[in-house]
This record gives C-alpha cells, structure tokens and sequence, in this order.
C-alpha cells in the first residue's frame, strides 16, 4: 500500500502546487555582462587570466560622451570590471601579484591610463579611490577600420603572453600581459 500511496500523494501536489512558476524575472540588461579569458579557448581550462564587465552600446552616441578624456571611467557599464589573475603578471611593464582587481580607465588622445585597483564590487567610478591603485600604465589607443557598436574586452595572443585589448567604436586600446 505504501508503494502506491506515496507516488501518488506526490503527483497530487505536484499537479496543486503553482507557487513555484509564479516568479517574475526582470527583463534584459541594457548593457549585458561578459567574460573574456585567457587563454580564450574555452577547451582549456587552466585559465592565466579572466575579465568579467558589462557591455555598454553606443547607440549613435559619441565614446567621449559616455567615457570623457581625462576622467576616471568604469571601464565599461554597471559595476566596475574586474580581472582576476590566476597568477602573478607582467602587466604594461609593472609587476601584478596573482589576485582579482578592479579595472579602470582614463581615456585619452593617443593614449590610455589602465588601472588595477583593489576596491572590489563598485558601481561605477563614483567611489573610485586612487589610493587603492596597485598600478597605472600607459596603453597606447589606435583606430580601426571597423567600429565596434558594444563595448568589448579580448585577450590577443602574443609570445610569452598576451595583450589585453579593449575596442569600442573604432578606438582599440591594447596593454601588453606577460604571464
């Protein structure tokens, strides 16, 4: 009798309990988060190093207009991007123990400040603090011929390493990672 009650004690309650469906969801982010790696082949799964940000659109609009020249930018939407090395770094020529940093730019003509930081989980840049800063190197920018409407992070294989490229419209940005 047990054999058969129990089955069918737990159908009924799977057939009268809607409580579970009824959540809501909210609907997609404007500015998707994403996650570049290295290296970028997700067959390998000893990582060096990983980006996790968000990706802001342009949407007609200008980059100096959503990342001005000479100001602190987030480096892309919603909170900060974060990197995560798993292992100490030669990052744009100055050393990095192995640990996970906050990512901030400061665009410029010709040129880009890259910062690691230490303070984790920000919105924004509005609670930036300089004194936080591991490192800042200079990265030089350049043009492409083709734009890239969202914001993107990508890891570009180069001997001994890699370079940590960021492309937005027709702006690159890259900063030499040696592992």
């Amino acid at each position: 009798m047990k054999k058969v009650l129990l089955p069918v004690l737990f159908a009924l309650a799977l057939v009268f309990t809607t409580e579970a469906t009824a959540q809501k969801f909210s609907g997609l982010d404007k500015s998707p988060a994403d996650i570049a790696s290295f290296p970028s082949s997700y067959k390998e799964s000893d990582k060096a190093a990983r980006v996790i940000y968000s990706r802001p659109q342009l949407k007609g609009r200008a980059i100096a207009d959503l990342a001005p020249n000479g100001k602190v930018w987030r480096t892309g939407a919603n909170e900060a991007a974060e990197v995560t090395f798993y292992k100490d770094v030669n990052f744009g020529g100055e050393k990095v123990a192995a640990g996970t940093y906050s990512l901030f730019t400061i665009p410029g003509e010709g040129e880009w400040t890259v910062i690691l930081n230490t303070n984790l989980n920000q919105w924004g840049a509005y609670t930036y603090d300089k004194g936080a800063d591991v490192v800042r190197v200079t990265s030089t920018s350049s043009t492409d011929g083709e734009s890239v409407e969202a914001f993107s992070i990508a890891f570009k294989e180069v001997d001994g390493g890699a370079h940590l490229v960021m492309g937005w419209g027709t702006t690159r940005v890259a900063t030499p990672v040696m592992f």
